[in-house]
Formats: structure tokens, sequence, C-alpha cells
């Protein structure tokens, strides 16, 4: 019999499509009809603690009467956090598929009490959101690097649910940092983590958001990425992120080693029927490659593969590629 289970940060999943961390998943009733749509797992919107600090700032400025300012800040935080915690709870009774929470910290001891927290809410699983960008002129080649498997460490001694790393894809070698998150506890990582998108209107000459959803111009890295990784790392769990927007997007993501895809900008276009259509086509093409389950084709494709001894995952420009193109 064909299945489409696939495990994914010791997660077992009924397949292998993961709806991303959005407002997509901010509420348990969206949640609920995502489950109903067909998704194999759900990560919640992200606890972001800037955007906490952001708020209570923004209500301490709109109050001139307010008084014990320190008092104030730490209520707003406690509730903030504890709105998070009741997401959980709720999302967790009205879905039987994994709730992966999602969080951003500023301090260390943030971290691991928001990550403790969220294992006694109920969650299945962490997903760890690092995403910065690294401009500072003393900047330390590394130091980066060891934020992340620090912040891995501490959080990996306090809690026992599966912890994800999602990566951005401002590393120079992903595939050694993978390497060590796994050796400190990582039971899987996303590629990659995206970056709020920016742009200037010329018009009124000044910054804006850019555009903010995915294309499918946006999956070559993540697929690259994660054909090489998955190689050099084997039986480990990389789920990819960016760019998935059809079946066609979730068969190759498994043929170049994932287990899963992380999925956002395809169902704010299409709405969560995409889900479903993402399933049929992957069924439809395991059943015409004669494929039973997921794992007879995961990582078919990786760096492992070489096509007449070129490995083209590795190379950035193809010659024989641009050379069939003649003015």
């Amino acid at each position: 019999m064909k299945t489409l289970e696939t495990t994914y940060a010791g997660l077992k999943l009924k397949n292998p499509i993961i709806v991303s961390s959005s407002s997509l998943t901010d509420s348990a009733e969206k949640n609920k009809r995502l489950c109903e749509a067909g998704a194999g797992a759900i990560v919640l919107k992200s606890l972001f603690e800037e955007q906490i600090h952001l708020e209570v700032d923004d209500m301490e400025d709109f109050d001139p009467f307010v008084v014990g300012g320190n008092d104030l800040s730490e209520y707003m935080r406690q509730h903030k956090l504890e709105e998070y915690f009741k997401l959980i709870r709720d999302t967790k009774k009205v879905v039987d598929i994994p709730v992966i929470a999602s969080i951003n910290a500023f301090g260390m001891g943030s971290w691991t009490e928001f990550a403790k927290k969220i294992e006694k809410a109920g969650a299945d699983a962490l997903e760890i959101n690092i995403l910065a960008l690294q401009t500072s002129l003393d900047y330390q080649y590394g130091e980066f690097e060891r934020k992340h498997i620090n912040i891995l460490k501490l959080i990996k001694k306090v809690v026992k649910i599966p912890v994800i790393m999602k990566l951005g894809d401002n590393f120079t070698n992903p595939v050694a940092l993978i390497h060590q998150l796994r050796a400190h506890g990582a039971d899987g990582v996303v590629l990659f983590n995206r970056f709020y998108p920016t742009d200037i209107n010329i018009d009124k000459v000044e910054q804006c958001a850019g555009k903010a959803f995915t294309t499918e111009a946006d999956f070559s890295k993540p697929l690259r990425w994660t054909g090489i990784a998955s190689a050099a790392i084997s039986n480990y769990s990389f789920a990819i992120s960016g760019g998935v927007h059809d079946a066609a997007g979730v068969v190759k993501s498994i043929l170049a080693g994932a287990s899963a895809v992380e999925v956002c900008s395809a169902i704010y276009l299409k709405g969560n029927s995409i889900i479903k259509e993402m399933i049929d086509g992957l069924k439809e093409w395991m059943d015409t490659h004669t494929m039973d389950d997921i794992s007879m084709f995961k990582g078919m494709l990786n760096m492992q593969y070489r096509n007449e001894h070129i490995n083209t995952f590795e190379r950035t420009q193809f010659l024989k590629y641009y050379g069939q193109f003649k003015k």
C-alpha cells in the first residue's frame, strides 16, 4: 500500500507538507482548517520577543499617566507569552497533527524560559528562529555560527521535545554549521529562513517593504543546499522552505533529500486547497514512478548523484547550459 508518511525531526507526519510560521497559523480555528485541508504539521506563528517589547513601548508612549513602567513591561510581557501558550493549548485540542512552536528571543535567559514554557503548554516540537544580518565592522568570523550552537545547547538542557533550527541563507558554509548543530542535539534543520523583503520607493524617496511572497525562483537555493547537506550528513532531517508552490516542488525537495517542506506563500496566494493539490500531485508522481513510500526516493538526486561526473548542486555556473543559447 502506498503511503505519504514521513519522519521529520522525530515527528511522524502523515505527509511531508508543513504549514510554516505566519499569520496563517496564528489562531486555533485557522489551524483546524489547515489540518482539515490535509497539512502534515503546523508551525505556529513565531513568538518574537522584539515584538513584545515594541508593543510595550507603544503603550507607554500612548498613556502619559502610566507609572511603574517596569511593572507594566513585565505584565505585558507575561500577558503576551500566555497568549502564545494558549494558542498552543487551543490548537492541540482541535488538530491531530504535530504542532510546532516557533520562537525568536533576545537574551539567553529568554530562550530557555520560552522553551520550557512552550514544552509545558504541549507543543510537539520547537523551531528556533535566529534570523539576523551580521553588519558590524567588529564582527568576528564564526561568531554568528557559535551563537546558534550556544542557544541550541542551552535549550536542549531544558526541554525534551524535538528542537529544529531554521537557518538563514547568509552562511558561507551551511553544511559545517548543520554538522555542528546535529552534534549538539538539533533534531532537524529548515533551509532557509527568509529575510523580510525590502525595497525603495523612488516617488516618495523612502524605504518600503518589498514583495512579501516567495516565487518559484526562490526555490533554487534551498534545493541546492539540501542536496549538498543531505549527502554530507546522512540520516538527518531536512525541510525545505521558500519557493515550494506546487506538487513538483514537493517531489523535487524529497529527491534532493528533504523529509518535508514548509509552505506559506502558496497558501496565501491559492488558499488552503493548494495543500490537497500538492498531496494529490505527489501521489500521482509516486504512482507514475512506482514509488510505494517517501523513503524510496528521498535523497535519490542529492549530491551523491552524478551526471557525467558533474556535480550540478555545487556548480554555480553551467557553461554547457549557457552554451546552448546562440545569438
